[in-house]
């Protein structure tokens, strides 16, 4: 896949796909035709380019949906910042009315962590946080009854996947709650877990999965009648008088707009649907040397003594530190080989660095840019570091 990041040098190894991934060239493509060719708004306007641009956004919601393998009739797609906007955003607006508790896990990223713990100070509900089995999976022996249950399908430290959300979304839903998924790590090479989900809300970033900045929402339709309305303005109302207004919203077709206010990214939003594309057609052969490659990594550092790893299986996400070494210092020595990793806690803080008590890390998240020289090249560099 490297001929589509033609703009990487070969001394770069870009090992930062869990903070953003790169964009491959249909991507750039598609964004730089929508601003030199057709730039205009969406929804707004009947002049040729304001048509093509609401056309080519539409065909984007249907991609989405078609990429997770869920219905129309069951969901729609809005549009907006990104992963962690788009929780608060559906938090904000629930009514704390149909809860009688609010759960979370203890691996979660800081979006999902502290928009849980908001919500619970603000509507005085109880808030529970619960311990992952090491596969990912997360519990069901409890009571979930009127649950507001908030939870990633895949950790960002070290690529555990919630293998049992099917069983969680039927337990849940069982006892009138619903479940609402951070799946800001899946969309790029862990999609198949979300596959046919029955989740009432599913958040994530494009710039994640080899799109453009963005935030994407699939919301149930069934979900909206526990919202109220608090966060408004243009581009949801199709008219206003003088203390009230007519709500897009309230038209089946226009559910989106519940939580597009405002101007929207349009160009970005079309470049997510060239990334769906690229995805789409990537070849078996990709995505099985982007496994070999993780595999590479996650041996390697398992047989070195000093190596403290995370992980407990390989993953395109791992995670580490070395016996005796400051972790920021490493990275700053990883960079000067040209490896750009991340350190510190990712945005986890709670549970690397308060429940396991670990030092700051070191993680490298690998993409389908990357190639054999780049995974022998971090190995070659950290067998130097020790």
């Amino acid at each position: 896949m490297r001929e589509d990041f033609s703009y990487l040098k070969s001394k770069d190894v870009y090992a930062d796909m869990a903070c953003q991934s790169l964009r491959p060239k249909p991507v750039i493509d598609a964004l730089t035709s929508y601003y030199t060719e057709f730039n205009s708004c969406g929804e707004r306007v009947k002049y040729p380019w304001g048509v093509k641009t609401e056309e080519l956004v539409e065909d984007v919601r249907r991609k989405v949906l078609k990429y997770l393998k869920l219905k129309s009739k069951d969901y729609f797609v809005s549009f907006t910042l990104n992963t962690t906007y788009g929780l608060n955003l559906i938090l904000n607006q629930l009514n704390p009315k149909y809860f009688s508790k609010i759960i979370t896990s203890d691996i979660e990223h800081n979006s999902t962590f502290l928009s849980t713990m908001a919500f619970a100070e603000k509507n005085d509900l109880e808030r529970q946080v619960i311990a992952r089995d090491d596969n990912g999976s997360l519990p069901l022996e409890m009571d979930f009854e009127k649950a507001l249950v908030v939870v990633n399908c895949v950790s960002n430290f070290d690529g555990r996947r919630l293998e049992n959300l099917n069983e969680l979304v039927k337990r849940v839903h069982k006892e009138h709650g619903i479940v609402i998924v951070d799946a800001a790590q899946a969309l790029a090479h862990n999609v198949d877990v979300l596959y046919k989900t029955q989740a009432d809300a599913i958040c994530f970033s494009a710039h994640k999965m080899y799109a453009p900045s963005l935030g994407v929402m699939v919301v149930r339709k069934d979900l909206l009648s526990k919202l109220d309305t608090t966060f408004i303005g243009g581009g949801m109302v199709d008219d206003v008088n003088k203390n009230d207004f007519k709500a897009s919203f309230d038209n089946p077709d226009k559910f989106y707009t519940k939580f597009e206010p405002g101007l929207q990214a349009w160009g970005e939003i079309i470049a997510l649907g060239a990334a769906i594309d690229w995805l789409e057609k990537v070849p078996k052969k990709a995505k099985a040397d982007l496994s070999s490659y993780s595999k590479k990594l996650f041996d390697f550092m398992t047989k070195e003594s000093k190596i403290h790893l995370v992980n407990t299986k390989p993953s395109s996400v791992i995670s580490f530190y070395i016996e005796g070494l400051d972790s920021h210092l490493l990275g700053a020595a990883l960079a000067d080989e040209g490896i750009m990793a991340r350190t510190g806690y990712f945005c986890v803080h709670y549970y690397l660095d308060h429940v396991k008590k670990y030092p700051p890390l070191v993680r490298i998240s690998l993409g389908l840019h990357n190639t054999q020289s780049d995974v022998d090249k971090i190995i070659k560099a950290l067998r130097k570091v020790i």
